[in-house]
């Protein structure tokens, strides 16, 4: 047994070496497949589950798991490891998440993110540590350094850019202007009312200056809708999403301001519709995506996602997220094999247009978010009861 087991132990040994000394050299396992192709991308992938967006965040990881799975697991033909995390309410829950995923779990990349305040407490550390962040909620104005950081959703502030002349030109009359009292709520309603009065609008509410309600709050909005009755305003417009904006709807209703409302696509999407009934019943938003947007790919990305999930119909959560697959697969491609965080970062930043469901779109050198189109919808019945129906499809165009 010596003799015959000694010449098998030195061809291994031997077969080891000569191996070890090709990947040093740099030659591949196999004629298609580069030896660097074979590296592990682990990706965190964090989104609400817990907090007042928690029931935003059952979409979110449809839609980026949604594109993995018609990519065969892969970004940039790499296998992915996914490492789900929790944002919280944006606080604490939230850095400590980005700390696990970058200290020990030793990611290449952090997507997701419903909060602006999750944003900057993500944002830091990934900054600090190199390690590219897309973001797929809005991206909070108070956020400087963007070197690490992306987004392929929106500025928090675009909505409103994108609304401020259309309400201008739709209502006649002054507008009462409310949203929650954190960053992402002051941006949202901070962009509307610069580009609404900038436009020649006024606000309907005390002072002109619009009203911040308590975040993440108790959900009792009745002392602000009672003050909107008696403003004298001829319309409203409200940033709340996920819960707040199911009660804020529903308490709307209940308490018959009767003025037209108007509202980033957040107030009336995805499951909040659903919770909220005929409440919702001639709402009008703003959104960048809607299932029925004939933008190229779109109606066979909605007759994919419906059929894998049981005939749900795809919204803007499930969209950014898929368009954040989208980008990293482009970006891990333009690694040219050299994938490590900072590659994967620098190649976001030369990326030029990526398409989505929504159509195609750039990220803006200054902002990190796209430069895309907006359109208008407005809740309707349809044959399959309540839905978003896009009313005017190309409202603007905002971004950078």
């Amino acid at each position: 047994m010596k003799q015959t087991r000694k010449p098998v132990l030195a061809a291994a040994a031997a077969m080891f070496i000569a191996a070890v000394l090709a990947g040093c050299s740099g030659s591949s396992l196999g004629q298609d497949e580069p030896a660097a192709a074979t590296h592990e991308l682990v990706i965190g992938v964090v989104v609400p589950k817990s907090g007042p967006y928690q029931p935003i965040g059952q979409d979110m990881l449809r839609g980026w798991t949604h594109y993995l799975a018609e990519h065969g697991g892969k970004l940039g033909g790499r296998p992915v490891r996914v490492v789900e995390a929790d944002e919280g309410d944006g606080g604490p829950t939230a850095r400590a998440t980005a700390d696990k995923l970058i200290a020990a779990d030793h990611v290449d990349a952090i997507v997701g993110v419903a909060n602006a305040d999750a944003v900057v407490n993500i944002a830091a550390p990934a900054t600090a540590a190199h390690v590219p962040f897309i973001g797929t909620g809005g991206r909070p104005s108070s956020l400087t350094d963007l070197s690490y950081t992306w987004h392929t959703s929106f500025a928090s502030t675009d909505y409103g850019t994108a609304a401020g002349p259309y309400l201008k030109s739709a209502v006649d009359g002054p507008v009462y202007v409310l949203g929650p009292d954190y960053q992402g709520g002051k941006d949202q309603i901070g962009g509307f009312v610069a580009a609404y009065t900038a436009a020649g609008g006024k606000l309907a509410n005390p002072g002109g200056q619009p009203v911040f309600t308590p975040w993440p709050g108790d959900g009792n909005f009745g002392p602000w809708l009672a003050k909107i009755k008696e403003s004298g305003a001829k319309a409203v417009y409200a940033f709340y999403a996920g819960a707040p904006a199911v009660s804020f709807v529903k308490q709307y209703a209940q308490f018959g301001v009767g003025l037209p409302l108007y509202a980033p696509a957040f107030l009336t999407e995805g499951s909040a519709l659903a919770a909220q009934g005929q409440a919702a019943t001639g709402i009008t938003t703003i959104a960048t995506y809607d299932p029925t947007l004939t933008s190229p790919g779109n109606a066979e990305f909605v007759a994919a996602y419906k059929a894998k999930h049981d005939g749900a119909v795809p919204n803007l959560y499930v969209e950014t997220m898929y368009a954040a697959g989208a980008l990293l697969d482009k970006a891990v491609t333009g690694a040219e094999g050299n994938a490590t965080p900072e590659a994967i970062n620098a190649a976001i930043g030369k990326l030029g247009e990526v398409a989505s469901p929504r159509g195609t779109w750039k990220l803006s050198p200054t902002t990190h978010t796209p430069v895309q189109r907006w359109c208008v919808r407005r809740v309707q019945t349809s044959e399959g009861g309540l839905a978003n129906t896009v009313i005017a499809a190309d409202l603007a165009t905002v971004g950078g």
